[in-house]
């Protein structure tokens, strides 16, 4: 009787840890994408539900869910709605990496009579920015502006390459594999194309992590721009919250 007793318990305790998985694996409500990344749902700072896309062992973007959705959640996309803000003129914007479209979706929310080209090389990226990041939503309050969002499955250099002379107001490189940069976004030629596709007094803003401190890319990058650009800022834009990792923005002005 007591053997019983006992196989019913664990029973019943099996079933509420499959219960309370279950539970735990709803509110996540996890989606993988082919290619290893993961969206789902977590908490921010303050308790509220905050939907990501993780890759390669770090976040790649976050978006608030309902009302807030458009507005952003790292404090890296806050620097670049920054720069986009003291350059009041531009009305033309070319982002390299999308992920989620957290800043492009920023510019729909500040600036909605914007045209902007989102360009992500990754297919299964595309496709979960329109799922689950509410690009949808942000194209629409574009269009009743007479802006535009548009979004490219392609490399990022190769479309910049190609960008027309005096293109874009504005560039955002915003492009990781995984946690490591894109080498080809950081070079003497990366700088060079975005100085021809920028107009007079056109931005470049480029996002940059500092893993464990190590801020090796970060110089390259800026020698390889000043180079070019003659001079270049950063903005630092510690994210505690949401990294152990601290982002900055390089900034250059055509």
């Amino acid at each position: 009787m007591a053997g019983k007793k006992n196989m019913r318990a664990a029973a019943l305790a099996a079933g509420v840890v499959v219960a309370a998985t279950a539970c735990a694996l709803r509110r996540l409500d996890p989606h993988p994408l082919r290619d290893g990344g993961l969206v789902y749902t977590t908490r921010g700072p303050q308790g509220e539900p905050v939907r990501v896309l993780r890759r390669g062992g770090v976040f790649q973007s976050a978006t608030y869910l309902g009302e807030k959705c458009l507005e952003p959640v790292f404090e890296y996309y806050r620097a670049f709605g920054d720069v986009l803000g003291r350059a009041p003129g531009a009305c033309r914007v070319l982002v390299v990496g999308g992920g989620g479209c957290s800043f492009p979706k920023l510019v729909a929310l500040e600036r909605p009579c914007a045209r902007v080209d989102v360009v992500e090389i990754d297919p299964c990226v595309v496709d979960a920015a329109g799922r689950w990041f509410y690009v949808d939503e942000a194209a629409r309050r574009m269009r009743d502006n007479d802006g535009d969002l548009r979004l490219v499955c392609a490399d990022g250099r190769a479309f910049l390459d190609a960008a027309p002379t005096a293109s874009y107001d504005m560039i955002a490189l915003d492009a990781f594999a995984g946690a490591a940069p894109v080498a080809e976004l950081a070079d003497e030629g990366c700088a060079r194309a975005c100085w021809r596709a920028l107009t007079p007094g056109g931005v470049v803003a480029a996002n940059v992590v500092t893993p464990a401190g190590d801020a090796a890319f970060l110089r390259d990058l800026c020698c390889a721009f000043e180079a070019v650009f003659g001079q270049v800022e950063l903005l630092p834009c510690e994210d505690d919250a949401w990294g152990a990792d601290d982002n900055y923005l390089m900034v250059a002005w055509r």
